[in-house]
C-alpha cells in the first residue's frame, strides 16, 4: 500500500512539474511576442491651426502650447490634416467609424432633447477594440446621442466620464467667457437669453449617471486630468492594452481658465485657455511616459476649426484665410469648408516609432484614424459595410508622404445641405460647389453661391484660398474633370451602399438630461463621488 502511495505522489510531483514547466514556457512565449499598442487620442473643441505654437513661424506671436510643441519635437507633425467635417457630432461620428455623414446617417449636431444618437447600426471604434481584449475609456465631450443605448457606456466604452454634448448647452452657476454672455442657472423662471441655454443646467456624466448638474466649469480640467492618469495607471497594472479617448472641452466657448489674469502681454482669455488645455495635454503625455511609452501611440487633433463669430474668444486658423469669402462678407472657418473650418493642428507621438522632430505633408483626415489604429492593433474591421479612411502606418511610422488622392468635405451648417459633399481636395487643388452663409465675427454671413461649373484654388501657391483659377486655363480643365470623376464615384458607392445609415434627430424635452425634475434647471442636491 505504502509503495502505491508513494508512486501516485511521485506521478502527481511529475505531473504538477510538467504543468509548471509548459504554463512557464508558454509565458516566455506570450512575453516574446510583440505587445499590442496602446492609443490615447486627444480632439481638441473649435481649435485653430495657427493656435499650435509648433505650427506657427518665427517672429509670429509667442506659444501658449510648450508642451504639444515639444510633443512635436519629439514625434511628428501633420500640417495638411483635416477634420472629417467642420462642426461637432459629424466630425465625431466620423473619426469614430471611419465613415462619411452620408453613410453614418450623422450630418450635423443632436441637440439637449435629442431623443437618438448615433444609429445603432454603426460599429464603433471603442466597440471593436473592445471586442480584441481592449480596456476603453472615455473622457470629454460626447455628442453623438445621451439617451438609452446612444451612451458612450453602450457604444463601447468600458468607462465614461464627461458632458454629453457642448459646454455651452447648459447653464452653470459660475458661467465662463463667452459672446454674447450667457446668465447663471438662475433660482427662479428661466429666462431665454440671446443663444444662451438655462432652462437645463449642463451636466456631468460617470459612466450613465449624473454626478453633477450644474457642473463646474472651472474644475473641469483639474477633474479631466486627475481622471485621465487614474484610467492610464489603471490599464499599467491591468496589464491590458487601452484606448483612452479624450475630448476636451477647450478650445469651445464658454471659456474658463482658472488661471487667468487680465494682463495684455498674456493674450487675454483665449491664450489662458489654450495654455490650460495645453497643460492637461502635457500631464497625460507626461503620464504615458512613465508608465510605458514605448508602447503608446499619443494622437493629437481637432474636431473643425475656430467658432470665428466669438471674435476674441475664437483661435487662429494661421494663413487658412479663406479670403475669397471674408473679402465678401461671412466666415471662413468653423460650419464651412474653407481651409479654416477643417485644417486643423495634428501631432503624432510614439517614442521608437514615429519618427522624432519630423513633418508630414499627407494629406490625411480623422477618418484616417480608425483604419489605422485598427491595422496597428492586428483587429480587422467589419466586412459588412465600406469606409472611407485609409491606414496611414506608413505616414506615421516610415516616414512616407501616401496620403489621401482625394478627401471630400461635407456641408456642415453654413451652405448647402448638411452632409453634402460639394467640396473636394484633390492634391494641391480644392474645388467648391458652394460657398457663404457662415457668419463671422461682426455678425456678415455672406450670400450663399452656388458654383457650376466649380471654383478652384491651387493651395500650393494661395493657401489663403484668394484668387481661384481661371475657368479658360488648362490647368483648370484638367482638374475641374478629374474631379468630376472621383466625386461622381464617391456619390454613386454611397448611393449603392447597403450599409448606410440614417440617424433619429427627433427631439423630446423628456430626453434632455436631467438629474432631478423637481428643481429648477433640473439641479442636483447630492453629488456622487467622481472617480
Amino acid at each position: 500500500m505504502a509503495g502505491s502511495v508513494f508512486l501516485l505522489l511521485l506521478a502527481g510531483t511529475l505531473l504538477c512539474g510538467l504543468l509548471f514547466h509548459t504554463v512557464s514556457q508558454n509565458e516566455a512565449g506570450d512575453r516574446t511576442r510583440p505587445r499590442r499598442p496602446n492609443f490615447i487620442i486627444i480632439l481638441a473643441d473649435d481649435i485653430g491651426w495657427g493656435d499650435l505654437g509648433a505650427n506657427q513661424q518665427a517672429g509670429q506671436r509667442s506659444s501658449q502650447t510648450p508642451h504639444l510643441d515639444l510633443m512635436a519635437q519629439q514625434g511628428m507633425r501633420l500640417t495638411d490634416f483635416h477634420s472629417p467635417a467642420s462642426t461637432c457630432s459629424p466630425s465625431r461620428a466620423a473619426l469614430l467609424t471611419g465613415r462619411h455623414g452620408l453613410r453614418n446617417g450623422v450630418t450635423h449636431n443632436f441637440a439637449v432633447g435629442s431623443v437618438g444618437g448615433l444609429p445603432l447600426s454603426e460599429t464603433t471604434l471603442a466597440e471593436i477594440l473592445h471586442q480584441g481584449g481592449y480596456y476603453t475609456a472615455m473622457i470629454g465631450k460626447w455628442h453623438l446621442g445621451h439617451n438609452g443605448p446612444y451612451s458612450p457606456t453602450n457604444r463601447g466604452f468600458d468607462y465614461y466620464l464627461g458632458i454629453p454634448y457642448s459646454n455651452d448647452m447648459g447653464c452653470t452657476d459660475l458661467p465662463g467667457y463667452d459672446l454674447p454672455s450667457c446668465p447663471p442657472c438662475y433660482p427662479g423662471p428661466q429666462i431665454l437669453h440671446n443663444s444662451c441655454y438655462t432652462k437645463v443646467a449642463l451636466p456631468l456624466f460617470e459612466n450613465r449617471t449624473i454626478v453633477e448638474q450644474p457642473l463646474d466649469l472651472w474644475s473641469l480640467t483639474q477633474r479631466y486630468t486627475s481622471t485621465a492618469l487614474n484610467v492610464i495607471h489603471t490599464a499599467r497594472e491591468r496589464g491590458q492594452p487601452f484606448l483612452l479617448y479624450v475630448a476636451l472641452a477647450h478650445m469651445h466657448v464658454p471659456l474658463s481658465p482658472p488661471s487667468y489674469a487680465p494682463h495684455p502681454s498674456e493674450g487675454g482669455v483665449y491664450a489662458a485657455s489654450l495654455r490650460e488645455m495645453d497643460g492637461l495635454v502635457g500631464a497625460i503625455k507626461n503620464a504615458s511616459d512613465a508608465s510605458d511609452k514605448e508602447n503608446t501611440l499619443i494622437w493629437f487633433t481637432g474636431d473643425n476649426g475656430p467658432w470665428e463669430q466669438k471674435c476674441q474668444y475664437a483661435g487662429s486658423v494661421g494663413p487658412f484665410l479663406g479670403k475669397w469669402q471674408t473679402s465678401r462678407g461671412g466666415g471662413s472657418a468653423k460650419r464651412t469648408t474653407w481651409e479654416g473650418g477643417h485644417r486643423v493642428p495634428t501631432v503624432s507621438y510614439w517614442p521608437g516609432r514615429v519618427p522624432a522632430n519630423s513633418t508630414s505633408s499627407a494629406l490625411l483626415s480623422g477618418l484616417d484614424i480608425f483604419p489605422t489604429l485598427l491595422s496597428l492593433a492586428g483587429v480587422n474591421p467589419p466586412s459588412d459595410r465600406r469606409f472611407d479612411g485609409i491606414d496611414a502606418t506608413d505616414v506615421l511610422l516610415h516616414g512616407k508622404e501616401t496620403g489621401n488622392e482625394f478627401l471630400f468635405h461635407p456641408n456642415s451648417g453654413a451652405a448647402g445641405k448638411y452632409g453634402d459633399l460639394q467640396t473636394i481636395r484633390l492634391g494641391r487643388h480644392k474645388a467648391f460647389y458652394i460657398t457663404g452663409a457662415a457668419e463671422a465675427c461682426g455678425g456678415s454671413t455672406g450670400r450663399q453661391e452656388l458654383h457650376d461649373p466649380p471654383m478652384i484654388f491651387d493651395l500650393s501657391g494661395d493657401k489663403g484660398e484668394e484668387t481661384p483659377l481661371d475657368p479658360t486655363t488648362e490647368e483648370y480643365k484638367e482638374v475641374n474633370e478629374r474631379v468630376r470623376r472621383w466625386r461622381e464615384a464617391l456619390l454613386y458607392d454611397i448611393a449603392t451602399d447597403q450599409s448606410v445609415s440614417t440617424a433619429d434627430y427627433a427631439t423630446d424635452k423628456s430626453a434632455a438630461p436631467c438629474c432631478d425634475p423637481r428643481h429648477t434647471a433640473c439641479r442636483c442636491h447630492t453629488l456622487a463621488a467622481v472617480a
